[in-house]
């Protein structure tokens, strides 16, 4: 690929920004980034205060690149003041897809040789961490721990990527021209440009669609993603709170998918969300969809931040899984709550691959809620898919898939949510957002 090329990447998210710092390093010299708001986009699943760092997957490729990327996190300079290093406990209780996950996860981690410690008590867990005052996931606690885990501060990490980018010489547009709505494309499926909500163009040689939760209403997905809201809460901390709940380990529940940080210093708040299966929210015409068939998609202007709503079963099932390890602070009202809008695929694998309707369009995303961990070595494996160098095992598991086009649910995810079906919002939960 000439290295002339104009290359815009459509989305700021760790996605965009990674695969843009990647090219500009491999002296691509013509990298364009667009979004609704320079990053870190306020209403983009890779800005906030937290995300969790770990390697702990059942799969071995994803074990290997998020373990790549664990180690930059934590021996790198530059994260410094950005990742910190917090046990991760992992239970599933009676969950019967909760024990597989943790079966299949342990036995992955002893053949890679990486230490685990198994739990077989919530009496065991509380011995190792007295500040965990709740009953946990009993009866029936069954769960273990890693020590090499942790969490980054997902804001500031992404801001040094966006500096990363600019020092390498990439450029920005956003605000309403960086607003994308529509591909304009030619009689050859050739996409030429991306029209913007000022009713400009921006155009390009090849293009990279890294919109996440947006993405759908861009582009045919073909049902091979589904933009899901996650709930999130902030508990406000005392000075002494925070000081006391700093060494609170990661506690994820795949029964019920609910999971915490340790205290934030910076924001005096502890932070929990859920990992579930999460809720819909069907497009108006305010977000300009050029699809019209994608049922689902976050509102299209940015707010200055994300906006202090969650549907109240989703605070009620904050509030549970709180109680469940520090009942003391379960009834205290939340500092803020929030939505966080996943892109979720039906087998929570990654989507790097080109567009099977476009000849220069090329589609990186599809998180899933697991994609931040890998950001220190997420724009290599981008780069490789988009310069069609992937190892082929890789290329076939971030392959475009064309096959869920006519099913009707195909998101049974990749064994991790747990909790309540996911729903539609209601119309004043949407009105809310």
């Amino acid at each position: 690929m000439d290295k002339n090329s104009k290359i815009v990447i459509v989305g700021a998210g760790i996605f965009g920004l990674s695969t843009a710092a990647k090219l500009a390093s491999e002296g691509y010299k013509h990298v364009t980034v667009v979004d609704r708001h320079m990053p870190p986009v306020p209403d983009g699943s890779s800005s906030d205060i937290s995300r969790v760092i770990r390697f702990d997957y059942a799969d071995e490729d994803y074990l290997n690149i998020a373990y790549e990327a664990y180690l930059k996190w934590s021996q790198l300079p530059k994260y410094k003041g950005i990742f910190f290093k917090s046990p991760y406990i992992l239970t599933g209780n009676t969950s019967a897809h909760g024990r597989a996950w943790i079966e299949k996860t342990t036995a992955a981690l002893t053949k890679k040789q990486l230490p685990w410690a198994k739990l077989d008590s919530a009496a065991a867990a509380k011995s190792r961490y007295p500040v965990l005052t709740g009953t946990l996931a009993t009866p029936n606690f069954t769960g273990y721990l890693n020590e090499q885990a942790g969490w980054a501060d997902a804001s500031k990490a992404v801001s040094q990527l966006r500096d990363d980018c600019l020092e390498l010489g990439v450029s920005f547009i956003c605000g309403r021209a960086g607003t994308v709505i529509s591909l304009d494309t030619d009689s050859q499926k050739r996409v030429r440009a991306v029209k913007t909500l000022a009713g400009t163009s921006i155009e390009g040689d090849h293009f990279i669609l890294a919109a996440g939760a947006w993405t759908s209403g861009l582009v045919d997905m073909y049902n091979s993603t589904l933009a899901t809201a996650q709930v999130i809460g902030y508990t406000p901390l005392t000075d002494a709170e925070v000081k006391k709940y700093k060494d609170v380990p990661i506690y994820a529940n795949f029964n019920t998918g609910w999971f915490n940080f340790p205290s934030h210093e910076d924001t005096k708040t502890l932070k929990m969300a859920v990992h579930g299966w999460g809720y819909t929210r069907a497009p108006t015409a305010e977000d300009h969809q050029s699809v019209k068939a994608n049922i689902s998609s976050p509102p299209l202007i940015p707010p200055r931040q994300r906006a202090n709503f969650t549907p109240p079963d989703g605070e009620d099932r904050l509030r549970t899984g709180l109680r469940e390890i520090l009942p003391e602070l379960a009834d205290r009202p939340f500092d803020r709550v929030a939505l966080c809008w996943y892109t979720d695929t039906p087998s929570g694998d990654f989507i790097m691959d080109s567009h099977p309707d476009y000849k220069n369009l090329f589609v990186a995303g599809g998180g899933s809620g697991h994609a931040f961990k890998f950001l220190p070595v997420l724009g290599d494996y981008t780069f490789l898919a988009f310069t069609k160098r992937l190892p082929e095992h890789l290329a076939q598991k971030w392959r475009f898939r064309t096959e869920y086009k006519d099913d009707k649910d195909t998101f049974q995810g990749d064994g991790s949510r747990g909790g309540p079906a996911r729903r539609e919002l209601h119309a004043q939960e949407k009105a809310k957002l």
